[in-house]
């Protein structure tokens, strides 16, 4: 069986859509979601470009991943530079990746317009590029910069910058529809002629500008390309990048093409709404195969059948890519994905445990209010500790305030939280400051906590966001609070839900004080 190599590019081209900012935390929770879905390569981004991306790749180093390579991206060297003097390749190398990939342009359009050079020093260029790179990583890949295009203007030239690179020793061409206008059928046309022109494996990266990118991904996978590039959710520049989370069930379940493993995919769902969370968005209901309208029934007709055979109207069993069957007047779904967070959590639940309905109930009843628990895997655990009776009160909050005073124009407000709390019989008292309520009300509360719980001084707050859920009310409106804390060796997200954001950001930050607690009592 043919095996098909994922490569995402969630973190960097991805992270080039409109209302998108991974901080250096998303970047690395999601590295990890990633790896643990199977991808098998992972851009983390443009060591050249910012300083963000050079962090990233110092931390994400040190993860201990099991399936993916993580890539450093990049260009060719620039015009007039030697490629062993060119910062923007040192900075891949400094990266120290053990696959690279550089874009460089294949449509002489762009050569003589962008580039400015000439057509012949170009693929000097390319050659030059990747020849010096494979020196000193295990992989290079080539990513054809608007390739398609380029060949429908000068296909002789599109096809020497290919040459060039497999010349050079690339390890993937990648065919990139970088403006995403081409449809299937041209880019069925031209893999073909390029399947049979290059000895080097072929790659595909497409942009979705026409709501082609899955296909025009499926079209060249059917013609021989072995690497498919995308993002999680179709994350992207314009209007987006191939979206994975189609593609793997496509190729996978549709055409038979092993990508990932079936423990693997049936996590589908998980990571999409991971990314989704962690973006800050809203889930897309209707998004195929994971979304919580894929496989939702309304219609009595529908209904009636597929209590008999799900198969009527569902194309595949949503079980495969950690989905749930839904039946809009009565919801069924929810027992398959509990009792797989258990497992994962080291929490024994069973079908037969009476508690599972309890947690089922008020998972739903929480879900009415606003929580999501997607990027709040701790809250989540904490909630079937609680039903199972696992759960275990470290302190009791007796009251706190929180100030926020502003003294007069063009300075920082002042904040400041005091809180008192029970621990064991004994009343703690504090109060400390902080860069905004939140951080000041968080630092009150470990400081309160940390005489009797030393080790929460290892607890750092890492990322705070903010969701307004009821559309309309202005200031009054209930809002979502997702916190991300982490210690030495691990990170976790926590969620609160209030119509007060002091109090959503409390019941977060409390949360996630527990489950340090918790664990540190394993």
């Amino acid at each position: 069986m043919r095996k098909i190599e994922i490569y995402d590019t969630t973190l960097r081209d991805g992270a080039q859509s409109e209302d998108i900012s991974f901080s250096l935390e998303d970047k690395l929770r999601i590295t990890e979601r990633l790896d643990d879905l199977g991808v098998h390569f992972i851009e983390g981004g443009y060591p050249g470009s910012n300083p963000r991306d050079i962090d990233y790749f110092k931390k994400a180093a040190k993860l201990k991943l099991a399936n993916a390579k993580l890539v450093a991206f990049g260009s060719t060297h620039r015009p007039k530079k030697k490629a062993s003097k060119d910062e923007t390749l040192k900075a891949l190398l400094d990266a120290k990746t053990p696959v690279i990939t550089i874009f460089g342009k294949t449509w002489d359009f762009h050569v003589r317009e962008a580039l400015k050079v000439p057509l012949k020093e170009n693929l000097d260029i390319i050659f030059d590029s990747v020849a010096y790179l494979k020196k000193h990583a295990d992989k290079v890949f080539f990513d054809a910069e608007h390739f398609f295009d380029g060949y429908r203007n000068n296909p002789d030239y599109a096809l020497k910058c290919l040459e060039a690179a497999q010349d050079a020793g690339a390890d993937c061409l990648v065919l990139c529809d970088t403006n995403g206008g081409c449809t299937p059928t041209l880019i069925k046309e031209i893999v073909r002629k390029m399947k049979k022109h290059c000895s080097a494996p072929l790659g595909i990266h497409v942009h979705n500008d026409s709501d082609c990118a899955v296909a025009n991904t499926i079209v060249s996978v059917e013609e021989g390309v072995t690497q498919v590039q995308g993002t999680i959710n179709g994350l992207g520049e314009r209007c987006g990048n191939a979206n994975l989370i189609s593609i793997i069930p496509n190729l996978q379940v549709k055409l038979g093409l092993r990508c990932i493993t079936d423990n693997q995919l049936a996590k589908l769902r998980d990571v999409s709404r991971f990314v989704t969370e962690i973006a800050n968005l809203r889930h897309f209901k209707r998004q195929p195969y994971t979304g919580d309208s894929a496989f939702a029934h309304k219609a009595g007709m529908h209904v009636s059948a597929i209590r008999k055979r799900p198969e009527t109207y569902e194309h595949i069993r949503p079980e495969l890519v950690g989905n749930s069957q839904r039946i809009l007047i009565s919801d069924l779904a929810g027992r398959a994905n509990i009792l797989r967070k258990a497992e994962e959590c080291g929490i024994s639940l069973t079908n037969e445990s009476t508690q599972l309905q309890d947690i089922i109930t008020q998972l739903k009843e929480l879900e009415s209010q606003g929580f999501q628990f997607e990027g709040a895997e701790a809250s989540f655990e904490l909630l079937m500790k609680k039903a199972l009776g696992l759960h275990k009160r470290f302190f009791d909050l007796i009251g706190f305030r929180v100030i926020i005073e502003k003294r007069k124009e063009g300075e920082e407000p002042l904040s400041e939280a005091t809180i008192m709390v029970k621990v064991s019989g004994h009343v703690e008292h504090t109060a400390a400051t902080g860069r905004g309520p939140v951080n000041a009300l968080d630092n009150a509360l470990r400081k309160a906590l940390e005489k009797f719980y030393p080790t929460l001084r290892d607890v750092k707050l890492l990322d705070y966001k903010v969701r307004v859920l009821t559309a309309g009310k202005g200031t009054t409106a209930r809002v979502r609070v997702l916190v991300e804390s982490g210690d030495n060796d691990n990170r976790w997200g926590t969620v609160g839900v209030s119509e007060n954001i002091i109090e959503a950001s409390y019941q977060a930050i409390v949360d996630s004080v527990e489950y340090k607690l918790l664990k540190e009592e394993r």
